[in-house]
């Protein structure tokens, strides 16, 4: 829910340089340019210095490019780096990305204000009077508290101080210009000395990466910019190009001047001095600059974080409530919140070390931007046409390099931050969340089903390659919960099952809604915790839609061979449905009539009766199934009986051994029992003596096509007197169904 503006006070818009590219430039030209560039330079020499830089402003620059291209495809919404990843790779792993990010910016408020404590009391005039010693922490709050309340107060406003700090680290830039052009000049140093950093090259590139980082800042305003799709690439790259010129510029500065030894330039105390030794007007300029330059930052940390809490609540992964806005358009509440934890953060201590981690989390933005790039320009999906293209290798080559730094930096750090968002992610998988927009992640298994489906096609599927592609056909599921839990036992982790829907020219008020059921079937397959694909057809009439949608099912190699009805409640629709069934049987699709009369037992061992004439090899198929539903958990402690009626000893003899032979063939483990019949026993009285209280049984169907009345009227017979009972017809080719019991000479 948002505030609605009055309109006295109406939302103010930002364009390319207020809203992107002033804060990401203010960003990346922050403390660690004044802090360490001498450092950096006095251990590695020119040389290896402008490698750094061009080697740290590549990734940002690739990084940079894939944000824009990014942005240039979608309409850009609130929450800047967490909306496109949200957008691109799904609501999951966006917020896996999104909630530490979120925490990442509200944390480095806290950072940069105890920064800008520290450097104002280094000049604090030493007397005879200790201050506090919670004066460092006092001071901190009071930044935080300051920049919350103008934050929250107005984005314009914030954005608008940022002008003066801007202008006051350009003059400090051309203060260090002047003032080392004004002195003595030498020769640059190209050799390393690694003098104060003995770890190497890579180390130096670990301690000043962090230098280029923050150009996001501007991606971060994108709920508050007139055009997005402009201002963000322009912006963006704008600041990552000018901030890579500037920091190319600075290490020639210092490494031609003369004012200052290698010795001095090592020091890890020099710090800011050096710049204040060279720059005309020193401490006067640079010190301001240097206040403005962390303040800004700290600003652009409180104006992206509530933004990206406000992104996440709006999409359902945080409480509603944060999500509401100001009469000014701020989201105010988030803010505060924000504010909350950065002051709660002043009395964590040891900020240096969580300041690694947190660098390290945030570079795992880096990796998410361009893996969604090149995501989305590999799977080619028709509505990804960005203004700005990038190679999907370039992307990759961005986010190995982002993994590759974080390891530099700290490898503990590096596997909390994947620990971390990992454990996000599969918590925010558990909780079903609703998406209500298409991402990339639907784009690479639609990539993967067509590669497959291809490849499939081109081969001949073997017998030993058959499993269960079924359709089911139903009315309401709800009502049939127990018919489609059954159903889905069959091809759990081996097979495809698609509930079908029917609806005709006569259900007006489902007609426009077929997109809509299919939704909500998955919703109630969900709550029950049974997977399916679900679909709606519209046909003329359902006798015939039926083997219409039936005949012509599926696709390529993974075809519709398994059809399944629940036995109508209605002599018309059983009557309808042995016609149906009759037929599909000539278009080869196996048939199943399950009737489900109570649900299924809880209890672990459970028993599975199969009644095997000996014709038409439905046994075959019976039997596949039975060990079908073996494979399923709550069913692996089930045992299989397999039973055939005789009236001749001899006959139970042969059929002992041949079923028997035909199963340990197989290696399925069955007891078959063949019951010698007196010659005026009723064989449905046999089979409820046997199977009447059993979990689940399987019968043949045979394929007469006359006389439906009495069949019908046979087939209630048994149905009605079982608690679980499944009619199975093989239809399927000898190519398709591998043969089990094979031919046998039995008449029964």
């Amino acid at each position: 829910m948002t505030g609605k503006p009055k309109s006295s006070q109406s939302v103010h818009k930002f364009g390319t340089f207020l809203g992107v590219y002033m804060p990401s430039i203010l960003t990346i030209l922050g403390l660690i340019m004044y802090l360490r560039f001498g450092w950096v330079l006095g251990n590695l020499g020119l040389i290896k210095t402008i490698i750094v830089v061009l080697i740290a402003s590549s990734i940002t620059f690739i990084t940079g490019l894939s944000a824009s291209a990014i942005a240039t495809n979608i309409k850009m919404g609130v929450g800047g780096e967490y909306f496109m990843i949200s957008r691109s790779l799904g609501l999951e792993p966006g917020g896996a990305i999104g909630i530490p990010l979120y925490l990442c910016r509200t944390l480095s408020v806290t950072f940069y204000c105890y920064g800008l404590s520290e450097a104002i009391l280094a000049l604090w005039p030493i007397t005879g009077v200790a201050l506090p010693s919670y004066t460092l922490q006092l001071i901190t709050i009071g930044f935080i508290v300051i920049i919350t309340v103008l934050s929250g107060k107005s984005a314009k406003l914030v954005l608008h101080s940022q002008i003066p700090i801007m202008i006051i680290v350009g003059i400090s830039i051309l203060a260090l210009v002047i003032g080392v052009l004004s002195k003595d000049l030498q020769s640059p140093n190209i050799e390393a000395t690694y003098l104060t950093a003995p770890e190497g090259f890579w180390y130096v590139f670990a301690v000043f990466f962090p230098a280029v980082t923050g150009f996001t800042a501007g991606i971060g305003m994108s709920g508050d910019l007139k055009d997005p799709q402009k201002s963000i690439p322009r912006g963006t790259m704008g600041a990552v190009i000018s901030g890579a010129v500037i920091y190319l510029i600075i290490p020639l500065l210092l490494a031609i001047t003369g004012a200052l030894t290698i010795e001095q330039m090592t020091d890890p105390e020099a710090g800011v001095t050096i710049w204040t030794r060279l720059a005309v007007f020193g401490p006067w300029i640079v010190y301001p600059a240097v206040w403005g330059a962390v303040l800004s930052s700290a600003f652009g940390s409180i104006l992206g974080g509530p933004r990206i809490l406000q992104a996440l609540s709006m999409d359902g992964l945080v409480p509603k409530f944060l999500a509401r806005l100001s009469r000014s358009g701020q989201p105010t509440i988030a803010t505060w919140i924000s504010g909350a934890i950065a002051v709660s953060a002043v009395f964590l201590g040891g900020l240096n070390t969580i300041a690694q981690y947190v660098s390290v989390l945030f570079l795992t933005l880096y990796v998410a931007v361009n893996i969604s790039a090149a995501i989305e320009q590999l799977i080619k999906e028709p509505s990804y046409r960005p203004t700005i293209n990038i190679p999907w290798y370039i992307s990759i080559l961005g986010a190995i390099a982002a993994m590759i730094v974080m390891w530099l930096i700290n490898p503990f750090a590096f596997a909390f931050a994947l620990g971390i968002e990992l454990l996000i992610f599969i918590y925010l998988m558990s909780k079903k969340l609703e998406q209500q927009w298409g991402d990339a992640s639907t784009g690479i298994w639609m990539h993967l089903g067509r590669y497959a489906l291809l490849r499939l096609n081109a081969k001949k599927i073997h017998p030993r390659n058959w499993r269960p592609i079924i359709i089911l056909f139903i009315r309401d599921l709800k009502e049939h919960i127990e018919l489609v839990r059954f159903t889905e036992m069959l091809g759990q982790n081996s097979g495809l099952l698609t509930i079908s829907k029917l609806i005709t020219s006569e259900d007006k008020d489902e007609l426009p809604l077929r997109n809509e059921i299919a939704h909500e079937m998955q919703k109630d397959l969900a709550l029950v915790g049974l997977q399916a694909l679900t679909e709606v057809h519209v046909v003329t009439d359902l006798k015939y839609g039926m083997n219409q949608v039936a005949a012509g099912h599926g696709i390529a190699g993974i075809k519709t061979n398994t059809v399944v009805f629940g036995w109508s409640s209605t002599e018309s629709g059983k009557i309808k449905e042995l016609e149906i069934i009759g037929e599909l049987a000539r278009s080869g699709k196996n048939i199943l009539i399950a009737h489900i009369n109570k649900p299924f037992p809880k209890k672990i061992r459970k028993r599975i009766d199969i009644w095997w004439r000996g014709q038409e090899n439905n046994g075959d198929l019976m039997v596949l199934l039975a060990y079908l539903i073996q494979l399923n958990n709550k069913w692996k402690k089930s045992t299989i009986r397999i039973f055939s009626v005789t009236h001749s000893e001899d006959e139970k003899q042969i059929l002992e051994n041949h079923i028997g032979l035909s199963i340990r063939e197989a290696r399925i483990d069955a007891k078959v029992i063949v019951i010698l019949a007196q010659p005026k026993e009723n064989v449905l009285d046999i089979l409820l003596a046997k199977s009447k209280y059993v979990d689940l049984v399987f019968l043949g169907l045979a394929r007469e096509t006359n006389q439906i009345e009495e069949r019908v009227i046979f087939i209630d017979k048994i149905l009605s007197k079982l608690d679980r009972a499944v009619l199975v017809q093989n239809n399927g080719m000898e190519s398709e169904i591998p043969i089990i019991f094979g031919p046998t000479t039995s008449k029964s």
